[in-house]
């Protein structure tokens, strides 16, 4: 017996898109700066900027609207696929008796229990990078407290060298 929605709609696509594939890049756009290479301070002409400005959306503006278009139709497939989607679920629902709803219950447990597991392993990780993080600050304050007191002992011993050494004499 093959249920209903089990069949793969006529329209939805069987291979890859015929956009770019992944790590091409994209035709007509470069790597460069649009910045690189301009002189800070060069006159600029309302007519030049106007001409620039036409050149360029006459430049990206069918790529865009085309962008445009290709989105439209990407959400009107959207819709199509939802309404067509929720069609599935509500036969789904009608095929629920074909199902082996212990099987369904026996995973369930199953996850279940993996889920319960990696609770624990998280907990009992937490355990261990909280007592890990406590003892690095014993170790970074005990660290502190060492070199603070080897600061204090030197400057001691400094005192110490002043004191013995020999000063003359004040002539009176």
């Amino acid at each position: 017996h093959e249920c209903p929605w089990a069949a793969v709609p006529e329209w939805a696509p069987t291979g890859p898109p015929n956009s770019l594939e992944a790590g091409e890049p994209t035709p007509g756009l470069s790597d460069t700066s649009p910045d690189e290479g301009l002189i800070e301070d060069l006159p600029v002409e309302d007519k030049a900027v106007e001409q620039l400005a036409e050149g360029l959306l006459s430049h990206y503006l069918p790529d865009l609207q085309r962008s445009k278009q290709a989105l439209q139709e990407l959400t009107q497939n959207q819709v199509v696929l939802l309404d067509t989607l929720e069609q599935e679920i509500s036969k789904f629902k009608e095929c629920h008796s074909m199902l082996d709803i212990n099987a369904l219950f026996t995973e369930a447990k199953h996850y279940h229990a993996k889920l319960v597991n990696i609770r624990k392993e998280m907990l009992m990780l937490h355990e261990k990078t909280s007592k890990v993080k406590k003892r690095a600050l014993q170790l970074q304050q005990k660290r502190q407290k060492e070199e603070l007191e080897r600061e204090q002992q030197r400057e001691k011993e400094l005192e110490r060298e002043k004191q013995l050494t020999a000063r003359p004499a004040k002539r009176t």
